[in-house]
């Protein structure tokens, strides 16, 4: 299928949509809040060592996007349809995300295997989003590429909620107990010692990508076919590196670009350690960090759905820009919470078998947790909204690519600046405290970027 118009029937626009529905638990489940820590804490021999080869893992995946997305972007733009690179791409997602299983617990023959996956893996929905993402102005008109990105976005945290509720509910047990959240047994037989409930949340995450991408494959309309490969290739390569000569030439475009770069960097790393922080923090095991995570993607939710109306009435750059204040002090005000403190209160400290949450900092720390979840949302959606606004019709694969570039070409940087910080000052809370230099910083380079009005035609 193929078309020309603007505005898509609401088949092909919810094949769109399920995108991010179909990719959001390779997100939640695998790098942040089941897989990971149950990575760091109990398949690598201790959890320092465990976070940091799972830092290195992630900066190499980063790198491989930031060299090979311009590349890729340029020659879909070149050859015509994406379709094509998301089925390749999502199909080593799927391999990538069903190897994790292999990862047991104090077995170190299996870490190197467990991280090449996950390598994979994350290079493959990364490299399958900036296909999906180019799919996006072909759609919708322009005034409505703030409505759709942010359902987009919220639709997928919807997607990363469902699938959190159904680990933590049915197949990730407390090895203690042996019951899961909703107090089963898990399913399938999983055993809670060997952590198998954990480790299902790879092939999981295959099995949710393969059903739910189905509608974009099947409603969606492609771009046509225009140059064979070969000759994508050399004409993509080509438009590509006139376009990085060129980009001072789009001064707000490369100042966007640097601006994303920047607070990606601290988005990142606020994920990675997010949820380790917490943990250590407070004691929290992987129900409890799984609890959590439910929390933010709701509030993820409705911040993406509220940003994304947002965006169509105040443009997408003052969404950012709310955003990140809000990331701001709600990431100083996390910093400011002990065990047993609040700002300068005392309260009482975590009691083992009191519940979830019991204790009032843990209750403060989830209530501003969830602040940040609601403005992550709409800072992604928003900012692929400004992209998609600022970037060239003819380039927008090739400056999607761009943006993911400057998403991830230093997206090493924050969880080693995290990393280096917690190490030479001996205290986790200090490595968080430059993540704030990130967002700042990234709101000061926003605020030079000027965006035209939206074309009607």
């Amino acid at each position: 299928m193929t078309t020309d118009t603007r505005t898509a029937s609401r088949a092909a626009t919810l094949g769109w949509v399920l995108f991010d529905w179909a990719a959001q638990p390779y997100f939640t489940l695998i790098m942040t809040f089941i897989y990971a820590p149950f990575f760091a804490n109990a398949v690598a021999s201790d959890p320092v060592r465990g976070q940091a080869l799972w830092g290195f893992a992630t900066a190499a995946a980063g790198l491989v996007v930031a060299v090979c997305s311009p590349v890729l972007g340029a020659v879909a733009d070149a050859a015509g349809g994406r379709k094509p690179w998301i089925a390749a791409f999502g199909a080593v997602l799927v391999l990538a995300a069903a190897t994790l299983w292999f990862g047991k617990p104090s077995d170190p023959a299996m870490i190197p295997v467990v991280l090449l996956a996950f390598v994979l893996g994350t290079v493959a929905v990364e490299f399958a989003t900036v296909f999906n993402n180019a799919m996006m102005p072909s759609l919708v008109p322009p005034e409505r590429l703030g409505r759709l990105s942010g359902t987009g976005w919220a639709t997928g945290y919807v997607g990363g909620i469902i699938s959190l509720a159904v680990i933590l509910g049915f197949m990730a047990a407390d090895p203690q107990t042996g019951k899961t959240l909703f107090g089963l047994t898990p399913v399938l037989g999983l055993d809670p010692a060997a952590r198998e409930g954990d480790r299902a949340s790879g092939p999981f995450t295959a099995l949710w990508f393969i059903v739910f991408v189905l509608p974009l494959f099947l409603f969606t309309p492609d771009q046509p076919r225009k140059l064979p490969l070969g000759a994508a290739l050399h004409q993509g390569l080509a438009t590509l590196s006139d376009s990085l000569r060129s980009l001072l030439h789009y001064r707000n475009l490369a100042l966007f670009l640097l601006a994303n770069m920047i607070y990606s960097d601290g988005l990142v790393a606020l994920f990675v350690f997010g949820g380790i922080f917490a943990a250590s923090t407070f004691g929290w095991t992987t129900i409890e960090i799984g609890v959590f995570g439910v929390l933010l993607a709701l509030t993820g939710t409705v911040g993406a759905f509220l940003g994304g109306r947002l965006d169509d009435g105040l443009g997408p750059k003052r969404v950012i820009i709310g955003s990140l204040v809000i990331l701001i002090f709600s990431l100083a005000a996390i910093l400011s919470i002990g065990p047993d403190y609040v700002a300068v209160f005392r309260v009482a400290p975590p009691v083992a078998g009191r519940g979830l949450f019991a204790s009032s900092a843990e209750r403060v720390y989830v209530l501003i947790g969830c602040c940040i979840g609601f403005a992550a949302g709409p800072l992604q959606a928003a900012s692929r909204t400004l992209l998609a606004r600022l970037a060239p019709a003819d380039r927008v694969t090739q400056f999607f690519g761009l943006f993911a570039l400057s998403g991830k070409v230093t997206s090493f940087m924050g969880p080693l600046v995290v990393a280096s910080v917690t190490s030479a000052f001996a205290s986790q809370k200090t490595g968080m405290t430059v993540l704030l230099v990130f967002f700042g910083a990234g709101l000061l380079v926003l605020t030079r970027v000027r965006v035209p009005a939206p074309s009607l035609s």
